[in-house]
């Protein structure tokens, strides 16, 4: 499995890369092993601002459909464009083309207390 030191994690498989007080969200390698062939992306909360751990999509699978939390509180700015025909860009790409949110973050430093690549790593182990 892949997970990228210049990322942070959440226990609920989401990715963060913050730039200044944009950031790009996405679920995991781990998390689209997980749920297998993508088949749908559904996310309707661009403009909207939530908080920390709250749904902001889902994901939805041939096995199952998974909600999308998001790892710290701001506004979701940008859904991926590539998604709409191409959900599987998440199963080959999770951390490049298959991004899935672009956010604008309410306060940067909270993306420091989530999980570095060597401790998502423990987590799944």
């Amino acid at each position: 499995m892949n997970f990228p030191a210049n990322l942070h994690y959440t226990k609920d498989h989401e990715w963060i890369q913050l730039d200044g007080n944009v950031a790009t969200i996405g679920i995991t390698d781990f998390a689209q092993h997980e749920l297998g062939d993508i088949v749908y992306i559904d996310i309707n909360t661009v403009g909207k601002a939530l908080a920390a751990e709250e749904v902001f999509g889902t994901v939805e699978a041939v096995k199952t459909v998974s909600d999308l939390f998001l790892p710290v509180a701001g506004t979701i700015t940008e859904v991926n464009p590539l998604l709409e025909k191409q959900p599987e860009l998440v199963n080959t790409d999770a951390y490049g083309d298959g991004w899935m949110v672009k956010m604008t973050v309410s306060n940067p430093a909270d993306v420091a207390a989530l999980m570095s690549s060597e401790a998502y790593a423990a987590l799944v182990g």
